[in-house]
């Protein structure tokens, strides 16, 4: 129970930090990339720790709880932007310039996470009750395999296709794939931080 409490709360922090930084395109080596991929793959391993721990109805729950706290943040970024601000304090014109949300950044994410979040969930479930409870690394391979290119090709389009040239949204894309692949590799032995749950495993 503390296990799956712990990284269920980390899975929900890490889809915040990432939304948050998905707001800015920054560049490395030459590739577009929405900063907020550089937290967000984390994501998928800890989904799989509490599917681990806690089991497939309790990950589920998880993805529509991160995406609802998602837009909520969102909403409350949103609102203190259009409030008058204490003109003692000063304008404090940097809060609605950095942090008040681009809707439709905003609405992407979430519709990609929830959806990429479930096929990984199904693609984790698939693997441990028709493949093997063995090599527990391999869940995470392969139900990342599944989910990161979706997720990635979701979010790029829905947020930036019409508003960047073509050209830059599949750089962020293959940036994103990209990233997130070698995020995964990293990642891998996270599976093993956590033990087992018989009861968890469906």
């Amino acid at each position: 129970m503390v296990a799956a409490t712990i990284v269920s709360a980390a899975y929900i922090a890490f889809q915040m930090m990432a939304d948050v930084a998905s707001l800015r395109i920054v560049m490395i080596a030459g590739f577009s990339v929405d900063a907020g991929t550089f937290v967000y793959p984390f994501t998928f391993t800890l989904r799989d720790l509490v599917h681990k721990t806690a089991g497939i109805k309790a990950a589920r729950v998880l993805i529509i709880a991160a995406a609802v706290l998602n837009l909520l943040m969102a909403g409350l970024f949103w609102l203190t932007s259009i409030l008058p601000p204490d003109l003692v304090v000063g304008p404090q014109e940097e809060f609605g310039v950095v942090l008040s949300p681009v809707w439709r950044i905003v609405f992407a994410s979430i519709v990609a996470e929830v959806i990429a979040e479930l096929v990984d969930t199904e693609g984790y479930r698939l693997w441990v009750e028709k493949v093997t409870h063995r090599y527990q690394w391999a869940r995470v391979l392969v139900s990342n395999a599944l989910s990161i290119p979706l997720d990635s090709l979701l979010f790029c389009w829905l947020a930036f296709g019409g508003a960047l040239p073509d050209a830059v949204v599949w750089s962020i894309f293959a940036s994103n794939v990209i990233i997130k692949g070698l995020t995964t590799i990293i990642s891998l032995p996270g599976i093993y931080l956590v033990r087992e749950n018989p009861e968890a495993s469906s």
